[in-house]
């Protein structure tokens, strides 16, 4: 082994302080990349080492995770964005099953024991072919290795750290010195836990996005008719705070988000109809305004048709009973039929809910429902019944008071769900957010008729991407699929009217957020020319 004089030696009470201070730095790094990357930066700094390698280890092997070597100039992995080209090493003999003692890093992980090793090409113990064959292709010269298991508290395997030519004061490669091997034991046992920290809160938010995920894709599949809704909206919630931390002028300017702050608002539009998960089926789905199981209009047109039959059997006996002239019971028998076709045809248009029902039509409805007709009991009644003259009489869409009220109260559940949920302190406006998408700026909206400014900008932005998501989508009951230059003409005349923030649909139009959607979400023939100047107009 070397001479422990042969490295670097340090002040023993700075090297303390310094270990401690890495172990604050170490558990205070939030970013898995960083963190992996000073775990192996301060490993490499004790024993002034050329080069190191982070490996983290799953079940069946033992994964690059950070590379680096001062003299060939490598580094990969973490924050630097370009991957280690080299597979996983596989902790087990794939034709035999047995532990792969072959390969130092392998070995290390298996049974958590350090190896010091001063010269690899010496070293009968392990296989080193693969370090002599980089060799003779960069020129570089791999001798001494020391590699370190990173257990955590529960002394579990979690890494293994593996620094590569230790170097004295003058540079020259040197055995890693045993005195100062217990210091890259301490900083591998502080990295440890660390690592295995920050795996585990990784491991929670991955379980807790899927746990989202999940819920929000059931939501989506309850209904064929917004399937993908509360997939969508997060997307456009993301790209729309993206844009507005991007702004370098305008009321957006000085906006930001921290990580967490974006990562909250992320969340909020995945969860922010969770409240549907208690909405009946029949009001999601009602396509028409008769719609309750099954559409009522197809027994409205029985009755059209038993009315018809009724019109003909008057005319056939009044023929046999020779009353009038053949000339005035035939005209009698088509204006009635007529009349009766052309009721039909305005009450099925009535139906569907696709445009704004003046005074007069509903005036007409009710003109149709005082007929009479007999069922096939033979009884007499209204041809149509209260329930289905108030149906047909909504002015607009499909939905009457009473559903629309149901519909209403998915955001009052949703609030109440997620507040129900214990938040940590970085998600505790998840509630907020995601209960405020249907909030207007003059404070008509609801759940709780908030104005502008009681609302903070991701609630805000929540009701752009909610808005956005509904009126371009492809899959809802009650419309056809719009342009875009259709649906921005919409969205203008909201903000006009109070409904969605005026600055934040400026910036959805100006930073071009309305158009980066669609071409990946819309199909092609809603992507038609927008005049972003008029949209853009007082």
């Amino acid at each position: 082994m070397a001479n422990p004089s042969a490295q670097p030696s340090a002040d023993q009470g700075s090297v303390l302080r310094r270990l401690i201070d890495v172990g604050i730095a170490l558990s205070a790094e939030r970013n898995h990349d960083r963190l992996m990357e000073r775990i192996l930066v301060e490993a490499k700094a004790i024993y002034n080492a050329d080069g190191g390698t982070l490996y983290l280890k799953d079940e069946e092997s033992l994964s690059f995770a950070i590379m680096r070597n001062d003299t060939l100039g490598i580094a990969m992995g973490g924050t630097t964005g370009d991957k280690v080209p080299f597979a996983p090493l596989a902790l087990r003999d794939p034709a035999t099953n047995e532990p792969n003692h072959h390969n130092v890093a392998t070995h290390v992980a298996i049974t958590g024991a350090l190896v010091n090793i001063p010269d690899a090409y010496s070293e009968a113990g392990f296989d080193f072919s693969g370090a002599v064959n980089f060799d003779k292709r960069t020129g570089y010269r791999s001798k001494s290795f020391l590699t370190v298991p990173l257990k955590n508290y529960e002394g579990q395997v979690v890494g293994v750290l593996q620094l590569i030519n230790a170097r004295d004061q003058t540079n020259t490669v040197v055995p890693f010195d045993l005195a100062t091997q217990s210091l890259v034991e301490a900083l591998s046992s502080q990295a440890a836990v660390a690592l295995d920290n920050r795996q585990l809160l990784e491991g929670q938010k991955k379980l807790l996005d899927s746990f989202v995920q999940l819920i929000a894709t059931a939501i989506d599949r309850k209904s064929p008719y917004t399937s993908g809704h509360c997939q969508r909206v997060p997307v456009l919630a993301d790209m729309i705070a993206d844009a507005a931390c991007a702004a370098s002028s305008g009321p957006f300017a000085d906006f930001d988000l921290t990580d967490d702050e974006r990562y909250e608002i992320h969340m909020a539009a995945w969860m922010h109809d969770c409240g549907k998960v208690t909405t009946p089926e029949y009001v999601m789905d009602k396509s028409t305004k008769l719609e309750t199981i099954f559409d009522r209009i197809h027994t409205v047109q029985t009755r059209f048709t038993v009315l018809q039959r009724d019109a003909e059997i008057t005319y056939l006996k009044g023929k046999l009973a020779n009353e009038g002239t053949e000339a005035e019971r035939k005209a009698e028998l088509d204006a009635t039929l007529a009349r009766l076709e052309q009721e039909r045809a305005f009450i099925e248009a009535a139906n569907i809910g696709g445009e704004f029902l003046a005074d007069e039509k509903i005036e007409r409805i009710k003109q149709v429902a005082a007929q009479r007709w007999r069922d096939w009991t033979g009884k007499e009644q209204p041809f149509l019944s209260e329930n289905e003259v108030y149906n047909l009489s909504i002015r607009k869409g499909t939905l009457n008071n009473e559903e629309r009220k149901i519909i209403s109260d998915h955001v009052v559940v949703t609030i109440e769900m997620l507040q129900q949920l214990p938040f940590p302190r970085n998600l505790r406006r998840v509630p907020e957010f995601a209960g405020g998408h249907h909030e207007r700026m003059d404070g008509k909206g609801y759940p709780k008729g908030l104005k502008r400014e009681d609302m903070s900008i991701p609630a805000r932005i929540m009701a752009i991407a909610d808005i956005y998501e509904a009126l371009t989508a492809a899959d809802r009951p009650y419309k056809k699929a719009m342009t875009l230059s259709q649906s921005l003409k919409i969205m203008k005349k909201m903000q006009a009217e109070g409904h969605i923030d005026s600055d934040l649909f400026h910036l959805f139009v100006e930073a071009g957020v309305y158009r980066r959607y669609a071409e990946t979400h819309l199909k092609p023939e809603q992507l038609d020319q927008v005049d972003e100047r008029e949209l853009l107009s007082a």
